[in-house]
């Protein structure tokens, strides 16, 4: 693990946060249902702490079927009403309305193939991460041009819960971007993974 993180959002006392910050916060994600896993958790985030939702992560995992399209396409109203009871997860019945109408949607896309929803995803951002080169996490922007474009074209299709600045936190989280602070190790380690390029 990391030994040191500027990132304050990833403080040394919080092992579940810096867990998450180490290892998966930015990482290149190019799998189609861990995808759609962060775009729902994601928006199921909107007016709370991403620490609430990682917290109950695990529970969001085992009450959507591990966060599979095709069986959640499908749910029913008795499914809506067995996951408004569930107090192990966000119980928002327009976010999990909108999970399982978003579900829908993501198998549309993927009718062309696999990896289609990736690919889809990724360009927007000409198929490598964006480095965001900064040093204080006050220089980040809550949205940019390729999130805007990007939840423009989401809600085109009809999904919902995909404004530009969930949208980019969604970014972020999967790697389309590199915002973590450039003095932290993993600004430079992920860099280092593989092709990116400059944000300006």
């Amino acid at each position: 693990m990391t030994s040191e993180c500027p990132c304050p959002w990833a403080p040394q006392g919080d092992p579940l946060y810096r867990r998450y910050h180490d290892l998966e916060w930015g990482v290149p994600e190019y799998d189609d249902r861990g995808l759609f896993e962060k775009l729902v958790l994601d928006g199921f985030q909107a007016g709370l702490s991403w620490r609430t939702i990682l917290a109950k992560r695990d529970s969001f995992r085992e009450a959507f079927d591990g966060f599979d399209p095709e069986r959640i396409a499908h749910y029913g109203e008795a499914d809506t009403r067995r996951l408004l009871g569930n107090e192990k997860i966000v119980r928002s019945e327009s976010k999990i309305r909108a999970t399982i109408g978003n579900a829908g949607l993501y198998i549309r896309i993927m009718e062309s193939g696999k990896g289609a929803f990736s690919r889809y995803l990724w360009g927007f951002v000409g198929g490598s991460p964006i480095v965001e080169n900064v040093r204080s996490y006050r220089e980040h922007p809550v949205e940019s041009l390729e999130s805007k474009a990007l939840s423009d074209d989401l809600r085109k299709k009809g999904f919902k819960f995909c404004g530009p600045v969930i949208i980019y936190a969604f970014m972020q989280a999967v790697g389309m971007v590199n915002a973590h602070e450039n003095r932290c190790p993993r600004w430079r380690e992920i860099q280092d993974a593989g092709q990116v390029r400059g944000s300006g």
